[in-house]
């Protein structure tokens, strides 16, 4: 046992009189320049690893280079726009290779291992579910009102091209996000414990009530609605869905065998989801009321 401390401290005298850096490149280039001082644990004798230091440096890393994928989408014409594949660290490898360089002696360079992350959707995926309309809603809007159709814009944009794979459930507040002035959200009237108020993406429950609508439309199954405290204009009563950042949110779950697709946009004065999937789905549509 003394020797094997012995030993240890004997590596680690050597490592800590050498000066050997661990140089960094990404295609060649020197990105940076560390040493093991940088990573070790403040142990008296053997050299321990500080895991939590090698993470932190690797989101750093993965902060500068990595590129996140993109899915295929369809322009407003209905044409496919490619996906773009994207990439990160390989932190495995990467790993490897710190542990490689801070166990042994010596100067060491490593290439930045990069990996291919691949978008959820590509263009052959949206080409075979774009085929078959299996529902669809539209509701109306006043368009003068500039912040309330900034809001609808903004939330239509938010869901539109999404695809929801079987089995998965999706969450309305989760997809389009908070609701603030740094996403370009505006205050708007919106409905609060049955009285009217001017709130941040006031509006953008004419959204999630269009989308509900559609969604059942096509059968889909309905998780998660709530309805406003009072009645709206744009959908008959009890036809709505309210939501709100941190409250209630409208979720629902694609049962079906066949991925499914929302595309929504909000043009002039009316919002429209259509939701759409392969053509060899078999669905259960439903007669959805308009006002």
């Amino acid at each position: 046992m003394l020797l094997s401390w012995m030993l240890a401290l004997l590596i680690y005298t050597q490592q800590e009189n050498v000066q050997d850096n661990l140089i960094i490149t990404n295609k060649g280039d020197e990105m940076y320049v560390v040493n093991r001082s940088n990573f070790s644990m403040q142990f008296p004798i053997l050299p321990f690893i500080d895991t939590k230091k090698v993470k932190d440096f690797m989101d750093e890393i993965d902060e500068q280079v990595s590129k996140k994928p993109k899915n295929a989408s369809l322009d407003a014409y209905g044409n496919i726009t490619s996906e773009q594949v994207g990439y990160r660290l390989n932190r495995r490898v990467f790993t490897e290779e710190m542990l490689s360089y801070f166990f042994n002696k010596g100067t060491s360079t490593i290439e930045l291992p990069i990996v291919a992350n691949y978008p959820r959707v590509d263009s052959e995926l949206l080409g075979n579910i774009k085929g078959e309309k299996i529902g669809e809603y539209i509701t109306f809007y006043n368009p003068y009102n500039k912040q309330r159709k900034n809001n609808i814009d903004l939330a239509a944009k938010a869901i539109n091209n999404y695809v929801l794979f079987p089995g998965e459930v999706f969450s309305f507040n989760k997809v389009v996000g908070e609701r603030t002035v740094d996403r370009g959200y505006m205050p708007s009237t919106a409905i609060v414990n049955g009285e009217y108020s001017e709130e941040f993406g006031g509006g953008i429950c004419q959204v999630s009530s269009t989308l509900f609508n559609a969604v059942d439309s096509a059968g889909l199954n309905i998780v998660k609605r709530f309805t406003h405290s009072k009645g709206v204009a744009y959908v008959p009563v009890n036809r709505d869905a309210t939501v709100s950042w941190d409250g209630p949110d409208f979720v629902f779950k694609n049962d079906y065998n066949q991925p499914i697709l929302i595309l929504a946009k909000a043009v002039n004065n009316h919002v429209k989801v259509e939701i759409y999937s392969s053509d060899v789905i078999t669905y259960t549509p439903k007669k959805i009321p308009y006002l």
